[in-house]
């Protein structure tokens, strides 16, 4: 079979063309939408964990793409891209991108270390101590009004109650309870006296902190339940991540001329 030049000619634009047919999935008025957007969408979908990559993924994707671009170009005809709250709204949006951006990548290049989170997890250990405590307290303005508590306390009154005139408004209602805690969970005073106090003593003398005066009740102690690293691993991770952030944000605070 012989193939007349015109025909050889349109096969051949044929196939040249095809590929750049392939490399849409769709056009809207006139504008495309490649197919490599919806790889891209795809791509971010499956990792973050909502999807599969799947036929049903990507016609869902490209029905999405399309009628966005139907809303955008409907949207630029009525000219909302140039209102001034818009225009201010885009670049806030921008400013956020490249920021994430460029801390992701700042992150990246200065990771954080295991050695990092397990000293980090250590430290936590120390501060947290290897026992917790359950106290009552109640809190009031002056050391004589502390004095006084101590003194009915003494003559047989009863914690709970004495507890309601405590300024304390999160434990005032419940008997001056403070639940089961660290001693790092409280100010330098009140954890020195409450750990000096032995299974249901009550302090002797009001302890004075920046609130103001405590009356403090052991109830009980117990060992710490302190969670093992690989269980908090990724958390202690993300912390020193934002500290490694905060201290890049600060760096670049100092350089920069703001007057």
């Amino acid at each position: 079979m012989i193939v007349k030049p015109a025909r050889l000619l349109l096969a051949m634009t044929a196939m040249v063309a095809l590929p750049s047919f392939a490399q849409n999935v769709a056009t809207v008025n006139g504008k495309a939408i490649p197919a490599a957007k919806v790889d891209q969408v795809v791509k971010q979908v499956v990792a973050q964990g909502k999807a599969t990559d799947s036929p049903q993924l990507r016609e869902a994707i490209k029905k999405d793409l399309i009628g966005r671009e139907v809303l955008i170009q409907e949207a630029d005809k009525q000219g909302i891209g140039t209102r001034p709250e818009v225009k201010n709204a885009i670049d806030n949006a921008r400013q956020s991108i490249i920021i994430n951006a460029m801390l992701a990548d700042y992150i990246k290049k200065n990771p954080v270390k295991d050695a990092d989170i397990t000293a980090e997890y250590n430290k936590y250990k120390a501060q947290v101590g290897d026992k917790e405590y359950h106290a009552r307290h109640i809190l009031v303005g002056t050391e004589d009004e502390a004095k006084a508590i101590i003194a009915k306390l003494k003559g047989g009154a009863k914690f709970d109650e004495l507890a309601k005139q405590s300024k304390d408004p999160g434990s005032a209602q419940n008997g001056g309870d403070l639940d089961w805690a660290s001693p790092a969970n409280f100010v330098p005073e009140f954890s020195k006296a409450m750990t000096s106090l032995q299974k249901g003593a009550i302090t002797e003398t009001p302890v004075k902190t920046q609130y103001g005066y405590h009356v403090i009740k052991l109830e009980d102690t117990r060992a710490a339940k302190i969670p093992p690293l690989e269980e908090v691993k990724q958390q202690v991770a993300e912390q020193l991540q934002q500290r490694k952030l905060a201290a890049f944000r600060e760096q670049l605070m100092a350089k920069a001329k703001i007057q």
